[in-house]
């Protein structure tokens, strides 16, 4: 712990004054909830497509799935990913017009727990019951658990960044630990368990409520932070905010319920993968029209107009990142667990632990979901200092978006090639881990190019009055990649593996091409702001 008293640790911290290594003791607060939220999400999600892939139960086999297509699964991966992120633009709303963030976060752990338990039920109702809980849940916990780390640090400045990067480490660790934990109830481990699918979405459940407990044990630490602002508590406001709520649940109720009705009197025919590919079709749609909306009437001047405009480059280019990068959670685990070789040669004549005795060790799927966050951690200080070292010889934010997208093309490109060696006739083929082990090492550097940079791109170019909408096409442009990652996962069936990663990755990498050629006329649209 940090001395109270020391100028670095500093009376003005919100809270009960106490610090955490120099930081406000309510960074563990939120360190904490982020990492057992971030396990119960990313652990969940590890198994998502495998378990709806899986054969239906049997005597031999109980541990069974919902034995759907690889279309069906992808889309309904893509639209709950999809949920999940478009969702943060509401759960931000809620949170600054009616209940704050402290309250937004204890609300959304509670739904993301209840729905992680109900997922756990073995029934096909409750799973997309579970399903829709997740998302709801998560849009109200994730956006506003990062608005609270920003007020502990009402001074901003140097120690806000060291702050955040803390809080991020929590993120990855939870992205390690969920799928570590998880597959392994999940999927089976070796000989010594067999696997439960519905236990290892309760283990997601059980770590979302670790989340909350510590949570609110920890809210001592929270106070004077993430309360609803005045201006907003005001009456007359509240009760706009409370109509105009209503309002929203009014429209979405009526819309479920007219779909439902046209769809049970024939009048309305549409998949899951027709809906999938209509909303990816209506969100295109609407952030054109959305952008070319705030060009036309939203913006004051000509700098704002061409600032405005580079947000829309730069929600194109994150669409298209994270169309190709959150394959990892589709495509990339059914690859895994259908092409990979995971078996591990066990010594001959050991003895092994509960007397349990076999010649090799098979790694569950979705422990390779942790390569990622992984090197996310060894890395995310070196590409920092690379920045901080060229200084005024960084690369423009449209280079550094290039940067991300050709080395994400590149990964696809590595196990394009790993996978040109599988026979479509003999199944039995299967190729080495470390094709995907590259693969996500270019993966994880073309993210550490990007991801910060847009974030921090989009906070210096939006107008100011409109920091918050322009934010949300970030969330946006990631739900729109997810929704797609889902679709594209749904080929695997049709496409031989080399030509689906193939297409991927010059789709990726013409854009990234793209962003280079265009990264001059970028650099003026920023209206010297670098």
């Amino acid at each position: 712990m940090a001395d109270p008293s020391s100028p670095d640790a500093g009376s003005s911290f919100p809270g009960d004054g106490k610090t955490f290594f120099g930081h406000p003791r309510g960074l563990s607060t939120l360190f904490f909830t982020e990492m057992w939220e971030r396990f119960s999400y990313y652990g969940m999600r590890a198994l998502l497509m495998l378990f709806m892939v899986d054969a239906i139960a049997s005597a031999d086999d109980p541990n069974g799935g919902m034995a759907l297509d690889t279309k069906t699964a992808g889309a309904i991966y893509g639209l709950y990913t999809f949920g999940v992120y478009a969702l943060a633009l509401p759960g931000g709303w809620i949170a600054d017009r009616l209940i704050g963030q402290k309250k937004a976060v204890l609300w959304g752990g509670i739904v993301i727990a209840a729905g992680h338990y109900v997922l756990a039920i073995p029934n096909d109702l409750a799973f997309y019951a579970g399903l829709t809980l997740v998302a709801v849940g998560t849009g109200l916990l994730k956006p506003n658990v990062s608005s609270i780390v920003g007020d502990l640090y009402p001074e901003g400045g140097a120690r806000r960044d060291s702050g955040f990067s803390i809080f991020y480490m929590g993120i990855n660790v939870g992205a390690i630990l969920g799928p570590f934990i998880c597959s392994s109830l999940g999927e089976g481990v070796g000989e010594w368990w067999s696997g439960n699918w519905h236990y290892g979405f309760g283990a997601a459940g059980v770590g979302m409520t670790l989340a909350l407990i510590q949570y609110v044990l920890g809210g001592k630490y929270l106070a004077g932070v993430g309360d609803l602002k005045p201006e907003s508590a005001e009456p007359s406001r509240l009760a706009r905010g409370r109509n105009a709520f209503l309002a929203g649940i009014a429209v979405v109720v009526v819309l479920t319920g007219l779909g439902v009705g046209l769809s049970s009197l024939g009048w309305l025919s549409l998949t899951l993968v027709d809906f999938a590919q209509w909303t990816g079709i209506i969100m295109v749609v609407l952030a054109v029209a959305y952008f070319l909306a705030v060009i036309v009437f939203g913006c004051r001047d000509g700098t704002e107009k061409k600032r405005v405009g580079m947000i829309a480059l730069l929600f194109l280019g994150a669409a298209m990142f994270w169309s190709g990068f959150e394959q990892a959670g589709s495509s990339l685990n059914l690859y895994t667990k259908s092409f990979t070789d995971r078996e591990i040669p066990m010594p001959a004549g050991y003895t092994y632990p509960f007397t349990v005795h076999f010649s090799a060790f098979e790694i569950p799927a979705g422990w390779f979901q942790n390569i990622n966050p992984m090197f996310i951690v060894l890395l995310a200080p070196l590409v920092g200092g690379l920045w901080v070292r060229l200084g005024a010889r960084n690369p423009s934010i449209g280079m550094k978006f290039a940067a991300g997208l050709v080395l994400l093309g590149a990964g696809f490109f590595v196990l394009a090639w790993g996978s040109s060696f599988l026979d479509p006739d003999d199944p039995s083929i299967k190729v080495s881990p470390m094709w995907l082990v590259v693969t996500y090492f270019f993966h994880t550097v073309g993210e550490l190019c990007l991801s910060p940079v847009g974030l921090s791109s989009i906070t210096k170019l939006s107008p100011p009055r409109l920091v918050g909408q322009m934010m949300g096409t970030w969330f946006l442009g990631a739900a729109l990649g997810n929704l797609i990652a889902g679709l594209v996962a749904g080929f695997m069936k049709d496409l031989e593996m080399s030509t689906l990663f193939v297409t991927v990755a010059s789709i990726v990498s013409a854009t990234g091409v793209l962003f280079v050629i265009l990264s001059g006329p970028m650099r003026r649209l920023t209206g010297g702001i670098k």
